[in-house]
């Protein structure tokens, strides 16, 4: 099957023209928040805290805070730009288009990567100000970054698919991502935790995913480097496993709520007849979808 340029563009496109009308808030939101911590605790904690393992502790927060950005940036990026055409009804144009799944969960997973490697982007550049910052990988920090923005995005598509309300496409970023990121040593070392505490920390992956990034910037790490790169790379294979194997049925029956018999009939309906038949005719008591199934 030849892949759909056209069509992946059109989509892609689409989402990083909606980043750039609300650049504003994208971008802006984030840049006040990582210079508030900068301020609260670069400044009045790093008054106490000289250095961690030779680093000054505004610059050794700087990984934890470019992660804490990029997982919750890469997740709500994607998942609202999935979620919005299944809140706003568009989701049925795409549905009606010659369009695969592969092609179109690749265009949101993208624009989400891509804004999100963007916020990323400016949100070191804001630290530079605050701290003095060194990268001492180039190479593997640009590897890294890449690759927790893309996991991420295809985590966050995932729940967006998934979710049937606002209130479900936030439950794990607001409750599970961000108390993840604050327990996994982004603004500490976990060798200044109680011994019990560690235990736990060893449990969180969002550790390991912080530890190599430190790594990237610093030379120094709690873990073997490899522990945390096979810790994102067994991520995105588990996130794509659940794309293979459950996309197709979450995008049609939850997502949508139409067969997959149903909706190629009511493809064809709309091809040959009229293109309101998505919606409820006056006085039908069903939607046409499920009348051109019949």
């Amino acid at each position: 099957m030849k892949f759909n340029y056209y069509g992946f563009k059109a989509i892609y496109v689409h989402e990083m023209n909606r980043f750039i009308r609300t650049v504003g808030q994208s971008i802006l939101s984030p840049v006040i928040s990582t210079s508030l911590y900068f301020v609260v605790f670069g400044s009045v904690i790093g008054g106490y805290i000289e250095k961690i393992d030779g680093v000054s502790y505004g610059s050794y927060i700087v990984p934890g805070l470019l992660m804490l950005t990029l997982l919750t940036q890469s997740i709500s990026n994607t998942s609202f730009g999935i979620f919005f055409p299944k809140f706003n009804g568009t989701i049925n144009e795409i549905l009606a288009a010659p369009i695969s799944t592969l092609e179109t969960v690749l265009a949101f997973v993208g624009a989400g990567a891509t804004k999100t490697l963007i916020v990323g982007a400016v949100i070191y550049a804001t630290a530079s100000f605050f701290a003095e910052v060194t990268v001492e990988y180039p190479m593997l920090m640009i590897f890294l970054l890449v690759l927790v923005s893309f996991t991420f995005a295809l985590f966050g598509f995932l729940i967006g698919v998934v979710s049937k309300n606002f209130e479900q496409m936030s439950i794990i970023p607001s409750l599970v991502i961000t108390p993840m990121v604050f327990l996994g040593g982004s603004l500490y070392s976990l060798d200044m935790l109680p011994p019990f505490w560690q235990t736990v920390s060893y449990f969180n992956p969002v550790v390991y995913l912080i530890d190599g990034l430190r790594f990237s910037f610093y030379g120094i790490s709690d873990f073997n480097i490899w522990i945390s790169v096979g810790s994102m790379v067994s991520f995105l294979v588990v996130c794509v496993i659940a794309v293979a194997v459950g996309v197709v049925a979450a995008w049609w029956a939850r997502v949508v709520g139409i067969p997959l018999h149903a909706a190629a009939h009511a493809t064809a309906h709309v091809l040959q007849h009229r293109p309101t038949c998505w919606h409820v005719g006056a006085g039908a008591s069903e939607p046409m979808w499920r009348r051109a199934s019949v």
